[in-house]
């Protein structure tokens, strides 16, 4: 396999989440760089946070593990256990099924990039922490609902 050429790979932004959530996720994008080598059996994405934003919503897989590295600047975990900064180098894993909300904010003036790894499933639910939804996914497919599964207005 060749070296991935990162300048030639779409920098996706936005995410799948609906309103009012989506429009939290403005200064995050990301580069899929496990697509981009062939990759089937897991993820790899470089996701690219701007001063002040946010990785994702506070949310848990129920299935699939997640690894992070921090590759550029720093940004701050923020789980159920609190805040934990973390700088180049440093690295967090989530185990699949434990119930620990977490995500990333970059709370510095400089732009902060992170590796994600992870498990690909055929099915996968992902819970949110601190918002009333969830995901179910299959296939690639994801449905967002509230956690009792009935309908986002």
């Amino acid at each position: 396999m060749a070296k991935i050429d990162l300048s030639r790979l779409e920098r996706k932004t936005g995410s799948g989440y609906p309103e009012p959530y989506a429009s939290m996720m403005n200064k995050r994008s990301y580069l899929r760089v496990g697509d981009a080598g062939g990759l089937t059996q897991f993820g790899a994405n470089i996701t690219v946070l701007e001063p002040g934003g946010v990785s994702s919503m506070r949310h848990w897989h129920t299935t699939e593990d997640e690894f992070v590295m921090v590759t550029r600047g720093e940004v701050v975990l923020v789980n159920d256990d609190g805040e934990t900064l973390m700088h180049e180098g440093d690295c967090a894993a989530f185990p699949a099924g434990v119930e620990n909300g977490h995500h990333f904010i970059n709370r510095s003036e400089d732009e902060a990039r992170f590796l994600v790894i992870g498990t690909r499933a055929s099915r996968e639910t992902v819970y949110y922490s601190d918002v009333d939804m969830m995901v179910v996914d299959v296939d690639g497919v994801g449905t967002f609902t509230r956690k009792d599964g009935s309908a986002i207005p």
